[in-house]
């Protein structure tokens, strides 16, 4: 029997990874595409002929009897109500990452989903891509001994998304850089180590590289048509770093949307007393051997990551089984999140 989808909100996420992957799988619908700006799920049916409608009322999706779930790909303020709302219409859930823009908010929305019986699954993509999930099964199987140390970096230069539109106004998005590279890199770090559980948190943030908006310099702007350098707003953080303590590894960071060193480094190293490893973000990893002292890069295929995420929901909510994508086992990245916002707030370690 068919499952019956929609997605709400037809952006770049949607059109980039979600309509082409659910497009492509056997036995499902999709029912709307709806967006509050018609042009665009109009464009997104044009473009992907399994769509059967449009609507610009999400809450006309969720009237619907036959809609089993639905993909809300929106901007980050509006994840919290448009999920919740989904959930009390009795629809499973994808919601893209950031949960929602605060870790309290993210819980209630674990809550809701626990009351309504419903699957809520978070755009964790990474924890579907192969070289994750490999680096996961070698950790729990003893291959690197004690990962004690985890460091990551996601650093580009002079590339604030958005400026001055919802990317860099800190109540649309909840934050900037953090909030929207660093989730991905936490979550896989957590994920990778064994479900590790945060212990103290430590960050400085700062917003130094378009305090004056209308000066700025670029060589390449991600979603610049939402910019709003003119008359926008840019309050959210554009370089992180601190450090971070679990029960499982300690993790330092730093991380750039705008840094005045041209170079790009997106990667995590993973600090084993027997083996450690450097994995290339969205890509393949270098393993070093403490025994034999060389390092090799194993090849293998590596599967579109939102294609496993979204057969994945499909499977999990037809079952009722939660995965490893499901919000219960995802709010430890929201929270780190939240501490290290509040570390940089208060100038302070933040213990639990």
């Amino acid at each position: 029997m068919n499952a019956v989808v929609a997605v709400i909100g037809c952006g770049r996420i949607a059109n980039q990874a979600h309509f082409p992957s659910i497009s492509a799988l056997d036995g499902v619908r999709i029912k709307y595409a709806c967006d509050i700006l018609i042009e665009k799920a109009e464009a997104a049916k044009e473009k992907f002929p399994k769509i059967e409608n449009v609507t610009t009322d999400y809450k006309e999706v969720l009237a619907d009897p036959e809609v089993e779930a639905v993909w809300v790909l929106t901007p980050n303020f509006a994840h919290y109500t448009i999920s919740m709302d989904a959930l009390r219409a009795g629809k499973h859930v994808l919601c893209e990452k950031p949960i929602t823009i605060n870790y309290a908010l993210s819980c209630e929305m674990a809550e809701e989903a626990k009351k309504q019986g419903k699957i809520l699954n978070i755009g964790v993509c990474n924890r579907f891509h192969r070289s994750v999930e490999k680096l996961r099964e070698m950790n729990l199987n003893g291959e690197f001994g004690n990962i004690y140390h985890v460091y990551c970096s996601f650093r580009d230069c002079r590339c604030i998304p958005g400026l001055g539109g919802a990317f860099t106004t800190k109540k649309e998005s909840g934050g900037g850089v953090l909030i929207d590279w660093g989730i991905h890199f936490f979550d896989l770090i957590l994920y990778i180590l064994g479900d590790a559980k945060i212990k103290t948190a430590t960050c400085d943030a700062y917003s130094e590289m378009a305090k004056n908006m209308k000066d700025y310099k670029y060589k390449h702007m991600w979603a610049e048509d939402t910019a709003d350098i003119e008359n926008g707003t840019n309050d959210v953080d554009d370089f992180i770093t601190g450090h971070i303590r679990t029960d499982k590894a300690s993790i330092s960071f730093n991380g750039a949307w705008a840094q005045n060193i041209e170079k790009r480094e997106m990667f995590v190293d993973f600090l084993g007393d027997k083996k450690g490893a450097r994995l290339d973000y969205g890509s393949f990893f270098d393993l070093f051997d403490g025994e034999t002292l060389e390092t090799t890069r194993e090849e293998y295929e590596i599967p579109r990551m939102y294609a496993c995420e979204d057969k994945a929901f499909i499977e999990s909510f037809k079952s009722g089984i939660k995965n490893r994508a499901h919000i219960d086992n995802v709010l430890e990245s929201a929270k780190i999140l939240d501490a290290l916002y509040e570390s940089d707030a208060k100038k302070q370690e933040i213990s639990f």
